[in-house]
């Protein structure tokens, strides 16, 4: 089994954004030691909440501070931008820090409606592009257009030994088909998603098509975990996530905060509901517990990655909940 981190720097009730960020840098250098097979950092634009609206600039930073851990985006949000100038930031990494890199695709926004409209024009269309804008991202990055196509006598500046790997992210069937069309690693964002992943993943495994991105299906989970020497210990971590997403759905877009603040906020019933689903969504639990249960998922999915989401109001009690399963699972 591997492990990875999808980190969404989130900034807690006593944190300023730039807290955030440092302990974002901090996590993905120690778990570079720990053995987590890659770190990826995700993109937001205009959330109070979340720290990172340029993974770019972090990622320049954390390569330099890392030796092994693989670093990426999860996600680029695609329809924001021109592929070339992303094949062109992603290969700038990849000559940077050869055989580390990779680039998650998505199509998300990001956002509010005001950032979108801020950063893009015509995003909706942008998005009905998608297969399209997919298509050209990867002949930049192939350096491959024919030789009649408009962009065929430029390159994607600077061209790396090793191509960054572009994996496609996503919660749906059609996110799947177009990295099975594509010949993509998939990224399925279960934390995210109410449909049965079992039959998106097996439609991606059968209508896979091999290329130099890759030459067999491939598939991680991303879920969300809190691990902590205990299980109680991991249910009280656990509130300041789960309230912070009921935060979220109230359009407040506060801080992650912390146990004693999450647990005087008073909840509707329909509030109480909510939280006992986003629990469900969730692995809580000690070390063994949490191993036993991505175990589950690993036989039940058939997949060899999990992508760990971690948010706690401590930066500490992250940095343990990934530590502990280093452990447990990694042999740290």
């Amino acid at each position: 089994m591997k492990l990875s981190i999808l980190d969404q720097s989130p900034i807690s009730s006593n944190q300023t954004a730039g807290d955030a960020l440092t302990e974002s840098l901090k996590l993905a250098e120690a778990c570079d030691k720990f053995g987590y097979t890659r770190y990826w950092i995700a993109e937001h634009h205009d959330l109070p909440g979340l720290a990172c609206s340029a993974p770019e600039v972090m990622l320049g930073l954390i390569g330099g501070k890392t030796k092994n851990i693989r670093i990426g985006c999860g996600a680029v949000l695609l329809p924001h931008y021109k592929p070339y100038k992303i094949a062109e930031t992603y290969n700038m990494l990849a000559t940077l820090f050869p055989d580390r890199v990779d680039i998650g695709i998505g199509r998300s926004p990001g956002g509010s409606a005001e950032a979108t409209n801020a950063l893009s024009d015509n995003f909706l269309q942008q998005v009905f592009k998608m297969a399209d804008l997919v298509d050209e991202l990867l002949h930049f990055l192939k350096n491959d257009f024919p030789e009649d196509h408009q962009f065929s006598k430029i390159k994607a500046s600077p061209v790396p030994q090793k191509t960054p790997i572009p994996w496609m992210l996503g919660t749906s069937a059609k996110s799947a088909q177009l990295a099975a069309k594509n010949g993509l690693p998939y990224a399925f964002g279960q934390f995210m998603s109410d449909v049965d992943a079992n039959l998106i993943i097996e439609e991606y495994c059968k209508t896979f098509k091999s290329n130099q991105f890759g030459e067999a299906p491939k598939v991680l989970l991303t879920v969300p975990v809190i691990c902590a020497a205990t299980g109680e210990r991991a249910e009280e971590i656990a509130w300041s996530s789960i309230i912070w997403q009921i935060l979220q759905n109230r359009g407040k877009g506060q801080r992650v905060p912390s146990i004693e603040e999450a647990k005087a906020i008073e909840l509707t019933d329909k509030e109480k509901d909510h939280f006992n689903t986003v629990k469900q969504k969730m692995i809580i639990g000690n070390p063994q517990e949490v191993k036993n249960n991505l175990a589950e998922l690993q036989a039940k999915y058939n997949v060899e990655e999990f992508m760990i989401l971690t948010i706690t109001h401590s930066p500490n009690e992250r940095m343990e909940s990934y530590k502990l399963l280093a452990e447990e699972i990694l042999g740290y």
